[in-house]
């Protein structure tokens, strides 16, 4: 779980149930992350709500600060929970992303020792 979120508030009411639902579905996302780094994981939540001639327009921001990098989130729906869901998802495709990046660069290191030392002793 990520211990390190800092809700805030930009014109809306944050509920207990809401931060909790916070908690959980923003909470997960450092499964995506490498154990060792997963410490270091932070995210910064912004809510909005604001009116408009069309209704209530909820907006969720979720920014997530990760080892080597930064990914950022943004949904505007009708309810806070929806959008809180659909931010959760994009943050998935993007962790998903970021740590195949990141996992194949140190692959590829990793097999090039072995092909250098396999083709040392193929020579003799």
């Amino acid at each position: 779980m990520i211990e390190n979120i800092a809700i805030t508030g930009i014109k809306a009411d944050i509920t207990k149930d809401l931060e909790k639902y916070i908690q959980k579905k923003i909470g997960k996302l450092d499964r995506r992350v490498k154990r060792n780094q997963r410490d270091e994981v932070r995210a910064d939540v912004k809510l909005n709500e604001a009116m408009s001639k069309t209704g209530k327009k909820c907006t969720c921001e979720v920014i997530l600060h990760v080892p080597g990098a930064r990914l950022t989130a943004v949904e505007t729906t009708m309810n806070m929970f929806a959008a809180v869901d659909i931010v959760e998802a994009k943050l998935k495709n993007q962790l998903k992303k970021h740590k195949e990046k990141h996992s194949r660069a140190s692959d590829k290191h990793k097999n090039t020792k072995a092909r250098v030392l396999l083709g040392k002793f193929s020579r003799k």
